[in-house]
């Protein structure tokens, strides 16, 4: 147990923070789960939208210090490149890949 006051001060800044991390990557893994959701479908339109709110999310959570940019960098290429894959084509098969 903490017993000086800036050790028990940190502690508390710790689970504020934790708490708010933990919010700030739930709401991003059920935006990248509606994408998903989209591209399963077939549905480029609305796979689309939801690839610039999970881009969007992905950005602020980053900028917040959250996940690193380079994290938030590479799940965009990753879904970016999914998209891509559907747009092209390859329908269901590549959607899943």
């Amino acid at each position: 147990m903490a017993h000086s006051l800036s050790a028990k001060k940190r502690i508390r800044q710790n689970l504020k923070r934790n708490a708010r991390n933990r919010a700030r990557k739930e709401q991003l893994k059920s935006q990248v789960k509606a994408f998903n959701t989209a591209l399963t479908t077939g549905d480029a339109g609305k796979a689309e939208t939801e690839l610039r709110k999970v881009t969007a999310r992905l950005d602020k959570i980053s900028v917040k210090g959250t996940i690193h940019k380079n994290n938030a960098a590479r799940r965009r290429s990753r879904l970016t490149k999914r998209l891509n894959a559907l747009k092209a084509g390859g329908g269901k098969k590549a959607a899943t890949a």
